[in-house]
């Protein structure tokens, strides 16, 4: 006798919300890997392959990215994306709120709402932090159901030498602490791993877990701070992954060079400007992804998602990022993504957001209720292979 599991249905991707919370953990999924990258358009009007901020679709300058795609990696089979995923809030003619710079954005993926941030300050700032004392988020959501996350963060919790600066060595467990502050610098010694540079930079602004009490553990930035193994250096990842204990939701955050914000200091692989800055987040894709999938977390039902947080202005004159004609980059890679023709990824046309993204997390650890913005807006179930019943260990193969 078999029993049978519903993955990923469109109907009801795993389990039912309601007002008090949860009814049942009806999910696949297992873990979550979030690769949180920045500041580019998917899709623009103009500029696209120049200029200042460039779009990534076809762009030369991403070549992985491009490539699971247009079916020509070998893991494209396991990719699905989206074609109109916009800002939130975003409309056709752009005359709608504007969620940006970056801060408000991470929130919003956390909470549903940017509970009027609109500034990229640290938590607990000086002049003016942004920190909230609510549980209304999805981490908050997820311990109380008795689930694990954990945010990754680049070039945090390093070791200092003898003068003080900082070195390219991840610091022992007991010494880890929750990243409050936003740092940026050049290593005494050692090197980035990923680009080979000497160069750090993190950015709190890109941690959302880190904007509220109760997964910060308030303003305490030494060991002591109770939540402080809830946040790791990028380095612990590859080693959770190996010896099986990543969490069940994972935010994975590179440092400012990786994730396609800021350029190196003489460019990467002979680019420069917005090319290299592209460079730079396509070549750190294409060595995590494959140290992800390899693992047991991923191969036992993980999903991997590639988040990028606002759209941007092309550098025409009157350019509004917020309409439609500007989307974000936007995939997923898992054995569960909806197959598309001919060896090319499907690509789902549903408009999709922030919002689209949040409420699919609550959907598949069927936490709730659903958060701000996320009840108005589409999940993702159009990006995954839908109404599919296995027998237990069928998906495996």
């Amino acid at each position: 006798m078999h029993s049978k599991r519903l993955i990923l249905s469109a109907c009801v991707l795993a389990g039912t919300l309601t007002a008090a919370g949860t009814t049942t953990h009806a999910r696949d999924v297992r873990s979550v890997f979030v690769i949180a990258m920045e500041n580019h358009n998917w899709t623009q009007p103009a500029n696209q392959f120049t200029g200042n901020i460039q779009q990534v679709f076809q762009n030369p300058a991403a070549p992985f990215i491009n490539s699971l795609v247009d079916g020509s990696s070998d893991i494209s089979d396991q990719v699905a994306y989206a074609t109109a995923y916009h800002n939130v809030l975003a409309t056709q003619t752009g005359a709608n709120p504007h969620i940006h710079p970056s801060e408000p954005n991470y929130v919003w993926a956390e909470a549903g709402t940017n509970f009027g941030i609109a500034n990229d300050a640290d938590p607990f700032a000086a002049n003016g932090g942004t920190n909230q004392n609510t549980d209304q988020h999805l981490s908050a959501f997820l311990t109380k159901a008795g689930f694990t996350w954990r945010s990754y963060q680049e070039d945090t919790d390093l070791t200092r030498d003898a003068n003080g600066g900082l070195t390219n060595v991840p610091l022992p467990r007991n010494l880890w602490t929750v990243p409050l502050a936003s740092f940026s610098g050049v290593f005494s010694s050692g090197a980035n791993e990923f680009n080979f540079s000497q160069q750090f930079n993190y950015a709190a602004k890109h941690n959302p877990m880190v904007f509220f009490t109760d997964t910060n553990g308030g303003n305490n930035a030494t060991p002591s701070n109770p939540l402080s193994q809830q946040y790791a250096p990028l380095q612990q990842l590859f080693d959770d992954l190996k010896n099986g204990s990543v969490a069940d939701y994972n935010w994975i955050t590179p440092n400012q060079f990786n994730d396609m914000h800021t350029a190196l200091t003489g460019g990467f692989q002979g680019l420069t400007g917005d090319a290299a800055r592209i460079r730079q987040g396509d070549n750190f894709l294409s060595e995590i992804i494959p140290v992800i999938m390899a693992s047991d977390a991923y191969k036992h039902h993980g999903l991997i998602v590639l988040w990028w947080d606002e759209s941007e202005s092309d550098g025409v004159a009157g350019d509004n990022p917020d309409r439609f004609d500007h989307t974000l980059p936007f995939m997923i890679i898992s054995k569960d993504a909806r197959e598309g023709r001919h060896h090319v990824p499907f690509a789902s046309s549903v408009n999709l957001s922030h919002s689209s993204f949040l409420r699919t997390m609550q959907e598949i650890f069927g936490v709730g209720p659903l958060l701000g913005d996320a009840a108005n807006a589409s999940d993702l179930s159009d990006l995954f292979k839908d109404g599919r019943l296995h027998e237990d260990g069928a998906e495996d193969k």
